[in-house]
């Protein structure tokens, strides 16, 4: 049977219900009239002309439209496919990308961002100092969680709906229509931007809820006073602060906030890290390719501001020890190897870039050459020279370990 959507027609007086119905009526057609007659009073009486209260909150609501892989192209996909709970709603493997599409055999172009702990962030812009902050996804062009929330239903390398209409019809046979359309109204499913705009403010929501920023850490509770980290714990919290060791701070502070808040380990501005080139990505496989990250978003707004290519957003390290991969690109599976790149990166380039024809290092080679110069080098650790030792040895990067392990949520005594 052809699915579609239907429309009640306005008629006046209000229908009568009939005793009997001799062939099946589609689902959005059964609800509506449902909704309808309620609204006339053919409901319970003490309904009055209002409609039917939805049962469930916004939140409750996003959290069943997150899960449903019915929404998706290949009806295998969806939002918790690539921003899983047990890794902090991160990608779920440590694969660089996910795969998505019609078919699920199309390989994405970067790893899926955590998502927690964005509740505070803010739509893209320059800061007093000039310096790019905020926004979502990797290069900030998603203005909100909303915004950034309703973009993956329709990129063709993810959940991949060719329309809003057909992302909305799918939306109209879920299990949970009649209470979208309890809270917003019988007709939302022919009004099909409508239902879209409603569809991605329940997810945002959702993802504004508690289980998304719940600061329920070992740290949260060391900076609460109700515990103490251990000696390793503290060292490396020591190291993760100190400008001439790890530096870390600097983009991912770890202090309380002024009025008392707990940190959120990201500070939402961007940098360029040089991160090498990671040959399992299909779309590296053309020499000639680069992601740009800002400089390179859709709509070309930051096209001309050339310093800005090759830098991604600074990501929260909130849960950053359940994570499996890492980067934009996802060119590392081991926190302890990001790490190690992060000092050795100057000292040892021979270990993490390849090397040109005649066997000298590429340094930086998931950029083009010109656009070297925008990587950051000034700032602790990335300011070493070849041959010097690491800002960090291999047992302070233990140290620092341990400390990250303190910031992932669902601690217990």
């Amino acid at each position: 049977m052809n699915q579609q959507l239907y429309v009640l027609p306005r008629v006046s007086p209000c229908p009568k219900p009939q005793r009997s119905i001799f062939r099946p009526l589609p689902a959005a057609l059964v609800l509506g009239l449902s909704l309808a007659l309620t609204a006339c009073g053919g409901g319970s009486s003490d309904q009055g002309s209002n409609p039917p209260a939805a049962t469930i909150s916004r939140a409750e609501l996003g959290e069943k439209i997150f899960n449903d892989i019915s929404l998706s192209a290949s009806g295998q996909q969806a939002c918790a496919s690539c921003h899983a709970t047990a890794t902090g709603h991160a990608g779920p493997n440590d694969l660089p990308t996910q795969l998505g599409g019609p078919s699920l055999d199309q390989q994405g172009g970067r790893n899926s961002p955590g998502i927690r702990y964005l509740a505070s962030n803010t739509p893209f812009h320059f800061d007093a100092e000039g310096k790019a902050a905020g926004g979502f996804f990797w290069d900030g062009r998603a203005t909100s969680l909303q915004d950034q929330a309703g973009k993956p239903f329709f990129n063709p390398k993810e959940m991949a709906n060719e329309s809003v209409e057909a992302l909305i019809a799918k939306l109209a046979r879920a299990s949970y229509a009649a209470e979208f359309a309890a809270m917003f109204g019988a007709d939302i499913f022919s009004r099909p931007q409508d239902a879209l705009n409603r569809m991605t403010l329940v997810l945002q929501a959702y993802e504004q809820s508690p289980e998304f920023q719940p600061f329920d850490s070992k740290y949260d509770e060391f900076l609460r006073g109700k515990l103490a980290l251990n000696p390793q714990e503290l060292r490396g919290l020591a190291l993760f602060n100190a400008k001439d060791k790890g530096n870390c701070a600097a983009c991912h502070p770890s202090a309380k906030g002024a009025d008392g808040s707990h940190p959120l380990f990201t500070d939402f501005s961007y940098d360029n890290l040089g991160v090498p080139r990671n040959a399992k990505l299909s779309q590296n496989a053309d020499p000639a390719f680069f992601d740009l990250g800002l400089c390179a978003r859709e709509g070309g707004d930051l096209t001309a501001r050339q310093e800005l290519c090759g830098a991604f957003k600074v990501p929260s390290l909130r849960n950053v020890t359940q994570r499996l991969s890492y980067f934009h690109n996802g060119r590392f599976t081991s926190l302890r190897e990001v790490l190690q790149f992060y000092v050795q990166r100057d000292t040892d380039p021979q270990k993490w870039y390849s090397l040109t024809a005649d066997g000298r290092v590429n340094k930086f080679d998931d950029l083009p050459a010109e656009l070297h110069k925008n990587v950051n080098t000034s700032e602790g650790p990335y300011n070493r020279k070849p041959g010097e030792a690491p800002a960090l040895s291999e047992q302070e990067i233990d140290d620092v370990l341990a400390f990250l392990a303190t910031l992932s949520d669902g601690f217990k005594k």
